[in-house]
């Protein structure tokens, strides 16, 4: 993130704004390394996280059938979510032993968050389908979204814009080291 105050000699009168630069969300945007279809040889990337270090991956916690990472366009600091090693996408597909570990997986993830961060709510779910949003709904995954009192600002409002204080590796870290 880079906060900037300039002239803007030739782009019309100077605003007196303020500009929040975050170009690393430009990848999010253009749907860079998007898987386009619905096979786990079509560039996944939650077949491919479980084969990265925990830390190239963002991993909190690794399963027998799900794991925990942290969202790489997180809409809060923490927010994480528990996939399935497996590649499927409804969870109606979900075996016996996967929806008991999933459900564990986000039970230890709404303590680990509350320890490390003092969540004091949260917003847990999924996407199922594109069509309810899912941004990659061809790999089922839970969102874990914590909360806190006043957490909603101007800045998503109205810039459309998210302000994280904490770099994900450490946020990874910190979760990490309160799972348990």
């Amino acid at each position: 993130m880079l906060l900037v105050m300039h002239d803007q000699a030739g782009a019309g009168d100077p605003d007196n704004f303020q500009r929040l630069w975050t170009p690393h969300r430009m990848a999010y945007i253009k749907g860079e390394n998007k898987p386009t279809g619905t096979g786990p040889e079509d560039g996944c990337p939650f077949d491919a996280i479980p084969k990265m270090t925990d830390e190239e991956g963002l991993i909190v916690a690794r399963g027998n059938t799900v794991y925990a990472v942290l969202n790489l366009y997180p809409y809060n600091s923490g927010h994480l979510m528990v996939v399935p090693y497996r590649h499927v996408s409804d969870y109606a597909e979900l075996e016996a032993a996967e929806l008991v570990e999933l459900g564990e997986f986000t039970q230890r993830a709404l303590l680990a968050l509350r320890k490390a961060s003092g969540a004091q709510g949260f917003n847990v779910g999924m996407n199922l389908g594109h069509v309810a949003g899912a941004g990659i709904a061809a790999h089922l995954h839970q969102h874990v979204v914590p909360r806190w009192g006043g957490d909603t600002n101007f800045m998503p409002v109205v810039a459309q814009t998210k302000v994280l204080p904490q770099l994900l590796r450490d946020t990874r870290q910190l979760l990490a080291d309160a799972w348990g």
